[in-house]
């Protein structure tokens, strides 16, 4: 039996990501160029939650949309026969804007490395920046968030699970540690 360990509650959540919104309106000096692009499954509900935190104190919807990398993944072959492929939906040209892409949680950077093959075959960003829920360490590739929630240093043996309420039921993050 795993050991389980909440180390985010909802609103740890919540505050994490309306600091990332006014980080992201900050950085960019405002949000007009500014395109968020959630990585599917997780990244998308927390870019959505950012840009409703954008839209509280700046009053502008920011666009977001939606990514799916499975077919740039470079453990493809592991995931079985027939991978599940699920919609990317981004109705916004992406070529000279900001390109924030969300993730729940940044480990080796191999999800990151393949969000930006996909990007790139869907035009010429001006830059892509990164935003993720949690960094847990253990990069296996040169990537670095430039927003972070919070930083979980974890054991390559835990397990980092992040529970939302749109597809979890409730808002948490939790580490799996083994018995």
């Amino acid at each position: 039996m795993n050991e389980r360990k909440q180390m985010l509650t909802a609103d740890d959540i919540r505050r994490a990501l309306v600091r990332i919104a006014h980080e992201i309106d900050e950085r960019n000096g405002g949000i007009q160029q500014v395109v968020l692009v959630g990585i599917r499954r997780r990244g998308v509900p927390l870019a959505e939650r950012i840009a409703a935190a954008i839209a509280d104190f700046e009053a502008v919807e920011v666009p977001v949309g939606q990514l799916d990398i499975t077919l740039y993944r470079d453990d493809l072959r592991m995931r079985g026969p027939a991978p599940l492929v699920r919609k990317t939906l981004i109705q916004h040209d992406i070529t000279d804007k900001v390109v924030v892409l969300v993730d729940d949680v940044l480990y080796t950077g191999r999800t990151v490395r393949a969000a930006l093959d996909a990007i790139a075959d869907l035009g010429r960003p001006a830059c892509i920046q990164l935003a993720v829920l949690i960094d847990r360490g253990h990069r296996e590739l040169p990537i670095r968030a430039d927003f972070v929630g919070k930083n979980l240093p974890t054991a390559r043996t835990e397990r980092v699970e992040v529970h939302l309420m749109e597809s979890d039921g409730v808002d948490e993050v939790v580490i799996m540690r083994p018995a």
